[in-house]
C-alpha cells in the first residue's frame, strides 16, 4: 500500500476534513466547534465532542483576555511547550510555568503539597489577565478554587482538563456552574496536550478572524 506525500499543512487540512466529516450533523455554539476539532485533532479521540463543557459566553471573554495580552499559567511544562508562544506573543501575552522552580520546589517539600499547589499560589500574584491551562494536576484546581473563593484571584479562564484517576473527575465539578469562565473536559480525560490545544485555538480564532 502507497502512502501520500503531504505537505504538513497539508495534513492539517485533511485531518480536520476528516474530522469534520466523521462529526456528521453534530453542530456547536460559535467559537465551540473550532475548539472541539481541535482537541480532537490533537487526541484522535472523538468523546471530546461530549465531555468538553463550556461556561457561557467563554470563547468571547477568553479571547477578550488574549487581546489585553493575558499571561498564560500551565501545571506542566508539556504544555507550555506545547503552546504557540508566538503567536500569543503578538497578542501581547506570555506562557509561564512555576513547576521547576527552585523556590516552589523547597516550598511545597516543607509544607508537605504539590508543587502544583504552590505553582498556583505564586501564579495569582501576577499582574493583568490569567488564564490558566491546567492538564495534570488535580491538586492545582483544588487549590485555584479555593483562591478564588478567597478572592485572591480572579481568572479571565481556566482550563480544566486533568487526566488520570485520583480526584480528577471531582476536581473540575468544583468549577462547573460557578462564576469563572471555564472550558472542562468532564470524567478521567485531558491532558498536558489538550489544555494546549485549547489555548491553540483559541489563539487560531483571533489571528484568523483579526489578521494579526
Amino acid at each position: 500500500m502507497g502512502f501520500e506525500t503531504l505537505k504538513p499543512a497539508e495534513i492539517e487540512k485533511r485531518s480536520f476534513a476528516i474530522i469534520t466529516q466523521e462529526l456528521g450533523m453534530r453542530t456547536f455554539p460559535e467559537g465551540q466547534g473550532d475548539i472541539v476539532k481541535r482537541v480532537i485533532h490533537t487526541s484522535a479521540d472523538f468523546e471530546y465532542a461530549d465531555t468538553l463543557t463550556f461556561s457561557p459566553d467563554v470563547v468571547r471573554k477568553a479571547q477578550e483576555a488574549l487581546r489585553a495580552g493575558a499571561t498564560i499559567v500551565t501545571d506542566t511544562q508539556m504544555a507550555l511547550a506545547g503552546i504557540n508562544k508566538t503567536m500569543l506573543a503578538s497578542l501581547g501575552g506570555q506562557a509561564l510555568c512555576f513547576m521547576s522552580d527552585a523556590e516552589v520546589a523547597r516550598e511545597a517539600k516543607e509544607r508537605g503539597v504539590t508543587r502544583a499547589t504552590v505553582s498556583m499560589e505564586h501564579a495569582s500574584k501576577l499582574n493583568g489577565p490569567l488564564i490558566f491551562a491546567i492538564g495534570n494536576a488535580p491538586t492545582a484546581l483544588v487549590r485555584l478554587h479555593e483562591l478564588i473563593a478567597q478572592g485572591v484571584c480572579t481568572p479571565s479562564l481556566l482550563i480544566g482538563v486533568p487526566v488520570g484517576f485520583v480526584n480528577v473527575v471531582e476536581s473540575k465539578e468544583l468549577f462547573l456552574g460557578g462564576d469563572t469562565p471555564y472550558i472542562i473536559a468532564r470524567g478521567r480525560k485531558g491532558g498536558s496536550n489538550v489544555a494546549a490545544a485549547i489555548v491553540n485555538a483559541l489563539l487560531y480564532q483571533i489571528v484568523q478572524r483579526e489578521g494579526f
